[in-house]
């Protein structure tokens, strides 16, 4: 079974080394294995809730997307897409703030921090305290159910947020839905023990609210070295045994090492090796990773077009998934297309006339190829397939689509030739009809 695996980068900083060892090189390696069918986005709507620099957020969503594609993203093989591109996903965000509790969202740990740090301060509770912080894991589960993602890689801290949209998906499958349908998969938290999170400077988190990151393409080698030779250190002299347990160095060192490199890099330490010349060994290991990675990010910063074009062709990958599934979902909570309805007096003296049910059509076309297509009531083509070199193929997707209705649009070979949600009507209609 495929999984959808799905990551979120919020659109407020500069990547630096810490981002590409604990988040960036990780999901890359991630996105390549058989089985597993990946979903990144640059989180641009939230990055308006904790940044009002318009200029800010527009350079960190260059560099943020440049750097993946120079980290050897693969947008053939993963969906990349900004959410601010995806406007499904804002329109799903409402249909869940009207399931969702006020109550659930007073718990949610942003918001508590910041009211808590009023009281202590003695302002008002939600002084500074906007709704877009406040419904901020709202957002976050549309993100996630938009895309009916398995598995959503986090750090501990967001794991409340993976169990908040949960719980949100489990409230609307329950009032929308069907016992034996759900809309919505329950996606799952996945901490990554194994990945390495990376000491800053002076030994703590490497973090911008630290202030001690060491850049991973800005500045060049240059900028990496200076940084590097900032790295904290004790003050033992060269020709003196180093302790390499807990050193910051040692450990950034380990991040780009193979395993033969980080035992001789500890007994050259523990034998009497400068820091001076450890830092220089260390600013050249990395420079053998990055470097080439950072002659392609030079060269993306200069050519914003393609870094647009590839956005845009995710976003379009996206929308392919997110367009027919919120048809699905507006159709489940009654907004729908105006139809006539029979009022209580007429449907008590007289049972309704059946309607005529959309019908799908397979046939043979003259290169030997199978088709399949769906027309309504009024012989109006809805959805047609692409070509099948079998008929049971052909055979098999029909049959599918009679037994799950919309829900099968997601990754179906066919194209839309109705509106959206008029297909989507019809599907379920047509699945309806079959129970």
């Amino acid at each position: 079974m495929t999984q959808r695996v799905l990551t979120g980068i919020t659109t407020t900083g500069t990547p630096h080394l810490g981002n590409y060892v604990g988040a960036i090189r990780p999901a890359i390696a991630a996105s390549r294995k058989p089985g597993v069918e990946s979903f990144l986005f640059l989180a641009d709507y939230h990055a308006l809730v904790k940044c009002d620099e318009p200029a800010r957020v527009e350079r960190s969503r260059m560099e943020l997307a440049v750097t993946w594609l120079a980290a050897g993203l693969d947008p053939a093989r993963v969906t990349f897409y900004r959410q601010s591109d995806v406007p499904e996903i804002t329109e799903l965000t409402w249909l869940l703030t009207c399931v969702t509790a006020k109550g659930q969202m007073n718990r949610a740990h942003a918001y508590k921090a910041a009211t808590d740090a009023n009281e202590a301060a003695g302002a008002e509770t939600d002084d500074g305290v906007s709704m877009g912080l406040f419904c901020y894991p709202i957002l976050m589960a549309a993100d996630i159910l938009m895309f009916n993602a398995h598995k959503v890689p986090v750090g501990r801290d967001q794991v409340q947020h993976i169990e908040m949209a949960r719980d949100i998906a489990q409230r609307f499958n329950h009032l929308f839905g069907a016992a034996d349908k759900p809309h919505f998969v329950l996606p799952e938290a996945v901490i990554e023990e194994h990945v390495a999170t990376l000491p800053g400077l002076d030994g703590r988190k490497m973090s911008k609210s630290y202030d001690n990151t060491i850049p991973l393409f800005e500045g060049g080698p240059k900028a990496l070295t200076d940084a590097i030779a900032r790295i904290v250190t004790d003050s033992r002299l060269p020709g003196e045994p180093k302790e390499t347990e807990g050193s910051a160095l040692v450990m950034i060192h380990d991040a780009f090492a193979k395993p033969e490199e980080r035992e001789a890099f500890r007994q050259d330490l523990k034998a009497g090796l400068g820091w001076g010349d450890a830092k220089k060994r260390l600013a050249e290991l990395i420079e053998r990773d990055i470097g080439p990675l950072r002659a392609r990010y030079d060269e993306l910063m200069a050519h914003p077009e393609r870094v647009e074009e590839a956005l845009q062709e995710g976003a379009r990958k996206a929308r392919a998934v997110a367009t027919p599934f919120l048809a699905q979902l507006r159709d489940a909570v009654g907004l729908r297309r105006m139809h006539a309805l029979a009022s209580p007096a007429a449907t008590a003296k007289a049972a309704p006339a059946k309607a005529a049910l959309p019908v799908f059509k397979q046939y043979r076309e003259a290169d030997g190829r199978f088709f399949f297509k769906l027309t309504d009531a009024a012989g109006a083509v809805l959805l047609q397939s692409e070509g099948f070199d079998q008929p049971r193929d052909a055979g098999a997707w029909v049959s599918r689509f009679k037994k799950e209705g919309a829900a099968a649009l997601a990754g179906a070979p066919v194209a839309l030739k109705g509106e959206a949600q008029a297909v989507s009507a019809a599907l379920d209609l047509l699945a309806a009809s079959q129970e």
